[in-house]
């Protein structure tokens, strides 16, 4: 039986998305879910891509899979209602959980639909081991988000450094995970997801440097607990559509869409 699918959201990881699972046997995107205000523009990439897709401004009720790749707002105004009618769901802007309440809201709507919401590793590795050791009991969980200057561009750190000038490592927040979240919400998607696999939100530790002397996205996670110590080092290429956001987090969702239809799955 084949998956329909429906993206909400049809930017740099929505295409990207699209056109690698296009092969995926059992399964299909037959929708993509974009303000009104942004429906041309969709249709007219999705035309240029000869995508076989409709363009629509809410979820269908008829859908089996949502997948969210739109950023924070899309939770609320997308997410939320599918649940609670019965859709299971797959979240990727996973820092729109910094938000107080909002992953609670997610889990009640779930259960009034009995379904699922699928939290998504992104751009990260080793979520599972984090999670799996939290178990036991976790002691501290530090995170370290690394990337060139251009990664930090449209962002509060233009109002922290010179992004255009500055020749070294420079830290540009040191704070919780909630709050880099908040304040990165394009770029802490990662410090939100650690966290929320391990001793939450308030008790991760989170530091955001801009260093011109990188090329990649580069993440590094310290743990402690007692199941003993893990420290994790990913160097990540960004996509080349939007050097905001590591290309594994198109490969980590299409993983996920992979898994619900294979036999075999890890």
């Amino acid at each position: 039986m084949i998956q329909n699918v429906t993206l909400i959201g049809f930017g740099a990881i929505g295409r990207s998305l699209y056109q690698r699972s296009a092969a995926q046997v059992g399964l299909r995107i037959t929708h993509v879910v974009v303000p009104e205000a942004h429906a041309g523009e969709a249709r007219a990439r999705a035309d240029a891509m000869k995508a076989d897709v409709q363009v629509v401004s809410a979820v269908p009720h008829d859908t089996d899979l949502v997948l969210e790749c739109a950023g924070h707002q899309a939770l609320t105004e997308h997410v939320l209602p599918a649940l609670a009618r019965g859709t299971e769901c797959a979240v990727l802007s996973i820092g729109a959980l910094s938000e107080p309440g909002l992953p609670e809201q997610l889990a009640e709507a779930a259960e009034r639909g009995h379904t699922q919401v699928h939290l998504l590793s992104g751009a990260i590795g080793g979520v599972d081991a984090i999670a799996a050791a939290r178990l036991a009991g976790l002691d501290s969980v530090i995170y370290t988000g690394r990337k060139p200057p251009t990664g930090w561009r449209g962002t509060a750190a233009e109002q922290v450094v010179n992004l255009d000038t500055i020749a070294e490592p420079t830290v540009i927040l040191e704070n919780t995970a909630r709050e880099a979240a908040r304040l990165y919400p394009k770029n802490a998607n990662v410090a939100a997801t650690v966290s929320l696999a391990g001793l939450g939100l308030d008790a991760t530790r989170v530091r955001l440097i801009a260093d011109p002397g990188v090329s990649e996205n580069i993440h590094e996670i310290e743990v402690r607990g007692a199941f003993g110590e893990m420290r994790i080092t990913m160097r990540g290429n960004p996509l080349p559509d939007n050097p905001k956001t590591s290309a594994l987090t198109v490969l980590s969702a299409l993983r996920f869409l992979h898994n619900r239809t294979a036999a075999l799955t890890i």
